[in-house]
């Protein structure tokens, strides 16, 4: 796919996600790296490559944002059974105030 004005190439959408996949899991300077690779193979536009880039970088960090979020509600979810487990109503045979 050509851009109209610039006679360039944008990062089309299957382009997008080949690359996409290649750099799933690597630290972003590396993903950055293997892209800019790609694309300096290719007449590619600049602001195409950065829109790209721009929107791996907000992937990850929703990502992270994410993998925080439930280790939180983990931690959480921890505290309250711990607390209702210790105030959980005991039973007759284990409470001496109660003469049965």
């Amino acid at each position: 796919m050509e851009q109209q004005n610039t006679g360039m190439k944008v990062l089309d959408s299957l382009e997008r996600a080949k690359l996409g996949f290649r750099v799933f899991n690597m630290p972003f300077n590396e993903a950055e790296e293997v892209i800019d690779a790609y694309v300096s193979q290719g007449n590619y536009d600049p602001a195409s490559v950065e829109l790209f880039k721009d929107q791996l970088d907000t992937q990850r960090h929703i990502q992270e944002k994410g993998a925080e979020l439930l280790s939180t509600s983990a931690q959480i979810l921890r505290q309250v059974l711990s607390s209702f487990i210790k105030n959980w109503p005991k039973g007759p045979e284990e409470n001496p105030t109660h003469s049965g």
